[in-house]
């Protein structure tokens, strides 16, 4: 047992030091021109419009725009929201024009990840799509079994289950779609038919019924990677627009960025120069406690970067905007607070003749209460910020502060969602992994290291040296 706790030092810096690389570096497989991608790292993060520009564009109905209402105008400038937030798009604005003549829906959004022909057309087109989902009996539309928006209940992507590499769309259907689809599959499995599946007029797959479907799970195979895959859920899960939408070509504009890329590059060199500055000064005032908190200092910037550039799966790359990178390095000057507090314990405790065991102990003890009051404050306060500025549909953590605070969402202008939302969730997230790293990871590397002989001195750990 005690030599298991001694080693726990090691285990929890290798893996701080791993998910670091992974973080930072991602991981993929590249199979011709498709991408598998395992982890996403720092240049999958989709950066705000403040820091690499966007586009503004303007859709319009197409045909005759005097039989368009406007709860349809309102339903589709909802949907172009969704499909925004669902894509972690936060730093984006959406207005509505709708009198009797002219209807139109103005975007404005940042640029893709991976962009390098900024061609606003391309960048546009993905929102205006009406990405309508039929289930269809046979090889045509003439018999529909589903409507997606009706008896879809959700929508994911994930790997295929037979096809190592491939990548699917996984469907939930509703009750009422549940129903309708083990009638049809029941009745087609007989004669080995199949059911077609299109995306507005496209036919995306036909495959064959074999068996009845009644558990209401089932999903879209076809050429997908994990990106066009993820793009094709979100559609779904937005739903389809009630009229088809054109893009103005003639009002495309791209906006340029206020900060810029260069810039970008010079502050994350300036960082990466404070955060070596702050571990020396860390190590050279509290000794083995310092080279602890540079570790744990490391993981929590790791893990707010993988909360950003969409690590850990299950959400896609965050729109990190400049008010965003101040709530990341307010979030590690916190880390940085939690360490000093502890170690400041754990130095009285022995200057006091405590023993070392006894020290660290009781300066966790003592230091735990102050870190925890403040990381309750940065949660409520980011709360309130993600739930008055962000997105109340798509995003989960924005739409649960958004009920939380709905009290008084009045008092907030609803154009100030982007950069405002950025500075909460990153402050959010960072007050998180202050305390998983700051406090309970730190807590077993110290109290593994004091178990080896040669670091038992209790100078090493802040306290007197030689009795002096």
């Amino acid at each position: 047992m005690k030599k298991s706790r001694k080693a726990t030092v090691f285990i929890v810096a290798i893996l701080i030091f791993t998910f670091t690389y992974l973080t930072f570096f991602g991981a993929y497989n590249f199979r011709g021109d498709f991408k598998d991608t395992y982890f996403k790292g720092v240049n999958d993060i989709r950066w705000g419009i403040d820091i690499q520009g966007g586009v503004e564009a303007v859709f319009k109905p197409e045909g005759d725009v005097s039989k368009i209402t406007s709860a349809q105008m309102d339903s589709a400038k909802a949907i172009i929201d969704t499909r925004l937030a669902y894509n972690n798009i936060t730093d984006s604005e959406v207005f509505k024009v709708d009198s009797a003549t002219n209807k139109q829906i103005i975007v404005r959004f940042p640029w893709q990840v991976g962009t390098t022909n900024f061609d606003p057309a391309a960048a546009v087109k993905e929102l205006g799509e009406t990405a309508k989902l039929t289930f269809c009996e046979g090889e045509d539309k003439t018999k529909i079994i589903l409507n997606g928006d009706v008896d879809v209940n959700k929508a994911s992507a994930g790997p295929h289950p037979q096809t190592v590499g491939q990548y699917v769309v996984n469907l939930k259907l509703n009750p009422s779609g549940v129903s309708k689809f083990a009638d049809a599959t029941s009745r087609l499995a007989a004669s080995k038919g199949s059911i077609s599946i299109w995306m507005d007029d496209n036919m995306i797959s036909a495959p064959t019924v074999n068996t009845a479907i009644t558990d209401g799970v089932c999903y879209i195979e076809g050429d997908f990677n994990s990106e066009s895959a993820n793009d094709l859920a979100n559609k779904i899960n937005a739903g389809s627009l009630p009229f088809k939408l054109s893009v103005d070509n003639s009002q495309l504009r791209i906006i340029n960025p206020s900060f810029g890329k260069q810039a970008l590059n010079v502050m994350w060199m300036a960082g990466l120069i404070t955060f070596i500055m702050i571990c020396v000064l860390m190590i050279l005032l509290y000794r083995v406690p310092g080279i602890v908190a540079s570790v744990s200092l490391l993981g929590q910037v790791a893990g707010i970067i993988a909360c950003v550039s969409g690590f850990f799966g299950f959400a896609n790359s965050f729109t990190l905007t400049i008010p965003g990178i101040a709530g990341l390095i307010l979030s590690i000057g916190m880390g940085v607070d939690a360490n000093v507090i502890t170690f400041e314990r754990i130095r009285e405790e022995l200057r006091v003749g405590k023993t070392l065991d006894g020290a660290v102990k009781a300066g966790y003890s003592k230091g735990i209460s102050a870190v925890i009051d403040g990381n309750i404050t940065i949660f409520i306060v980011s709360i309130i910020l993600m739930g008055a500025f962000g997105p109340s549909n798509g995003n989960i953590l924005a739409s649960i502060s958004n009920k939380i605070v709905s009290f008084f969402l009045f008092m907030f202008p609803p154009s100030a969602t982007g950069t405002i939302y950025s500075f909460g969730f990153t402050l959010f997230i960072g007050s998180i992994f202050n305390l998983i790293m700051g406090v309970v990871l730190s807590h077993k590397m110290l109290g593994s290291l004091i178990r080896y002989k040669v670091l038992r001195k209790p100078w090493l750990y802040g306290g007197v040296r030689n009795g002096k």
